[in-house]
């Protein structure tokens, strides 16, 4: 017998019990509830989690969360948790994110005729356990340096991920996307979730987790300025900040990345990242009123 219902406040053990074994997918919504926990009151990284139960067990779970996006785990019943996620949140939708099968899925069984889609990528999944990275030799003998992100950097980081944005995921330039890159680079020095490497003492690349737990990292965010690529700086950035996760004791690294980008494939197994799995990233321009 299935049971579906929203998760509250009690049910985080339950919860990761389901999460933890399929980590590689799910660090978004593990991470989330680790620092907000399941009650949404309109927060960052605060949603609406609603599970499917059989025999006391979460076997599926979706979440909608504080910026429209709903994130799925959801191997079975599919169809029954996103009519109840959305009528729990009663909040327009503005992407899907999780696995690639869960969200193609989503995609065919929602009313998305109206829909302008910003992004809709299929992207390769890739894990790491951090005892076998492979460290960049231009960093391992100082050629280049990573650190932290400072508040000297937010202008440079500003631009550099509006440039991101802009590229990597659809964005148009507008005088707001430069204004929320500017609040996530002076939240990234807040967080400590952020990195810089510098060539001659000149910033040249970037890279972020977008999500983090005790046990792993994800990351996101990677960029290098099209006048300094080429040159292996993207590699030596990511591998800066494992090595900081990994002295923290961060035991595995997540990242994906789109099917078509070569080089920053190419990048990561040299780092030792192996392909796993397939996820999906779909993202609309405007939010969308769904019915259910």
């Amino acid at each position: 017998m299935v049971m579906i219902r929203q998760l509250h406040p009690g049910d985080e053990t339950i919860l990761e019990a389901f999460l933890l074994p399929r980590l590689e997918t799910s660090m978004f919504l593990i991470s989330n509830v680790r620092e907000s926990g399941l009650e949404y009151n309109g927060r960052r990284y605060t949603g609406d989690y609603v599970a499917a139960f059989e025999d006391a067990h979460i076997v599926a779970v979706m979440a909608h969360f504080w910026n429209g996006i709903v994130i799925t785990q959801a191997p079975v019943h599919l169809d029954a948790l996103w009519r109840e996620t959305l009528k729990a949140s009663g909040r327009p939708l503005k992407g899907i994110i999780g696995p690639h099968e869960q969200v193609c899925a989503l995609k065919r069984a929602l009313p998305l005729e109206s829909a302008d889609p910003q992004l809709d990528r299929r992207e390769v999944l890739y894990s790491l356990a951090l005892a076998d990275l492979v460290v960049p030799e231009a960093l391992r003998t100082g050629q280049v340096t990573g650190r932290l992100v400072e508040l000297r950097d937010v202008d440079i980081l500003a631009r550099w991920h509006v440039g991101y944005e802009v590229e990597a995921l659809g964005e148009e330039e507008t005088e707001q996307l430069w204004a929320e890159e500017r609040a996530m680079a002076e939240r990234a020095v807040e967080e400590g979730n952020m990195w810089i490497l510098e060539a001659d003492g000149q910033p040249v690349a970037t890279s972020a987790f977008n999500s983090w737990i005790a046990e792993a990292v994800q990351i996101g965010g990677v960029w290098t300025p099209p006048e300094f690529r080429g040159r292996g700086y993207a590699r030596c950035v990511v591998a800066q900040s494992l090595l900081d996760a990994r002295a923290e004791g961060a035991q595995l690294a997540i990242l994906f990345t789109g099917e078509d980008n070569i080089p920053a494939q190419k990048a990561y197994t040299a780092l030792g990242f192996r392909h796993v799995g397939d996820y999906y990233l779909f993202m609309l321009r405007e939010p969308l009123d769904v019915a259910v």
